[in-house]
């Protein structure tokens, strides 16, 4: 690792990418390919009573249109409770309700505009906070809150006695905090080719970041073992997580299943902004305490994760802020209650940093008032409470490699920063001798 660190190393791939030799899946084309393109819901919730797609197959050119009743396992995703086409309810605007392939775009388009859709608009929330109430408006029908095994409405970190914590601090600090849904907005859009190959396997030019989980994903949709199922890909023109999400591999898979033909699917611009998955909006309220030393004597937080009108990856992420979310502090008294609640929104997939950063950004901004409150140094606030080398985590997993005091020491310089000696001192991997602890 030292033989590369500090030094400028070309990227191996970066001379195909520089010169436009770089082949993208969107850049894929073969003989006879066909063009998809899906009907999709125009509101948020709504209740399908009927779908006529016999005017559309007899569009000159169309070679296959395809409802629910054409897939052989239409759930999917992390926590596979996603229809590939909608069923009877539908959750989000945007949700895919029928797909069209054909010779070209403007074939596939009329084909949809000739699909009889009976559709009912029905009552939407787009609030967690308010889908969280009694008497919201159902986004499933298990309720608009995740149970974590089965049970639980909240993930939960309990440690030492929050009251006694309280107690002890000269100050209560309270702050809410929240961040806006976010799209990726890649270069390239998401795109998929399917075809049989001479063998008789499915093909797939994918942007998946994840190859082989999308790959598990895709043979349950299609009912076909792995082995009659390839899929191409490892070069995509950005993803920042958003490519673990599948949306378009599957429903070009099932058209080219159907038709025997290759079948192109790609994201327009406007599809990519509005129908790819997003990072929805986190909320995120802290109250702390304080002593006049710095030292934080509790920490309590509540945070809420919307997560669209799927599950996507909706638990793994909330999972993984619950764990971070105190931050890097060793405090002897933490309670914090995550809850994954649904709404009538595109499905929150990954984006870079799974859930922790958008907690990061909460926990800094609270620092930063724990800091202004007390009167002290936000720097002071970050030593004084630093986890170091063997300090056992918010969630009880012993800390190894630990650098946060090192860190600090480096932005401070980088900053300009004097710092008084005592912090120049420190080491993350003392244990307290000579050094400044919490406990």
């Amino acid at each position: 690792m030292l033989n590369y660190v500090g030094k400028s190393i070309p990227k191996y791939d970066v001379m195909g990418h520089v010169t436009g030799k770089t082949v993208y899946p969107s850049d894929v084309k073969m003989p006879g390919m066909l063009i998809c393109k899906t009907l999709r819901s125009p509101y948020k919730r709504a209740r399908i009573h009927s779908i006529d797609i016999s005017e559309a197959l007899k569009v000159k050119g169309v070679h296959a249109v395809i409802t629910k009743d054409d897939v052989p396992y239409n759930k999917f995703a992390m926590y596979p409770d996603q229809d590939v086409l909608a069923e009877e309810m539908v959750r989000f605007k945007g949700q895919n309700i029928a797909a069209v392939a054909a010779d070209d775009k403007a074939t596939a388009l009329e084909a949809l505009s000739k699909i009889k859709l009976d559709i009912e608009e029905l009552p939407a929330v787009v609030d967690p906070r308010e889908a969280m109430k009694e008497g919201a408006p159902l986004v499933r029908p298990e309720g608009n809150r995740y149970l974590f095994d089965g049970k639980y409405p909240t993930r939960k970190i309990r440690k030492g006695n929050i009251e006694e914590g309280f107690a002890e601090a000269d100050f209560i600090v309270e702050g809410s905090y929240r961040t806006t849904s976010q799209e990726h907005a890649p270069l390239e859009t998401c795109s998929s080719l399917a075809y049989i190959d001479g063998t008789g396997r499915l093909v797939i030019h994918s942007k998946s970041q994840g190859l082989f989980f999308t790959q598990w994903d895709l043979a349950n949709v299609f009912q076909i073992p792995l082995s009659k199922l390839k899929l191409v890909g490892g070069t995509i023109g950005g993803g920042f997580g958003g490519m673990l999400s599948i949306h378009t591999d599957h429903i070009a898979g099932l058209l080219a299943l159907k038709t025997r033909r290759p079948v192109k699917f790609a994201f327009t611009r406007e599809d990519e902004m509005l129908h790819s998955s997003v990072r929805n909006p986190w909320f995120f309220k802290y109250k702390d305490g304080i002593r006049k030393d710095g030292v934080i004597t509790v920490r309590q937080v509540e945070l809420i994760h919307d997560c669209g009108g799927y599950s996507e990856m909706g638990m793994y992420v909330l999972e993984k802020s619950v764990n971070y979310i105190a931050g890097p502090n060793k405090i002897k008294n933490v309670w914090v209650d995550g809850t994954l609640v649904y709404t009538n929104k595109m499905p929150s997939g990954a984006m870079r940093g799974f859930g922790v950063n958008v907690g990061q950004f909460a926990e800094q901004l609270q620092t930063e008032k724990l800091a202004r409150t007390v009167g002290i140094s936000p720097f002071d606030i970050r030593f004084v409470n630093s986890f170091k080398e063997g300090d056992l985590a918010h969630a009880q997993n012993p800390l190894v490699a630990v650098s946060g005091i090192e860190v600090l020491q480096k932005v401070a310089k980088m900053a300009g920063v004097e710092l008084p000696e005592k912090y120049l001192a420190m080491s993350s991997k003392d244990s307290g001798e000579g050094g400044v602890r919490n406990d």
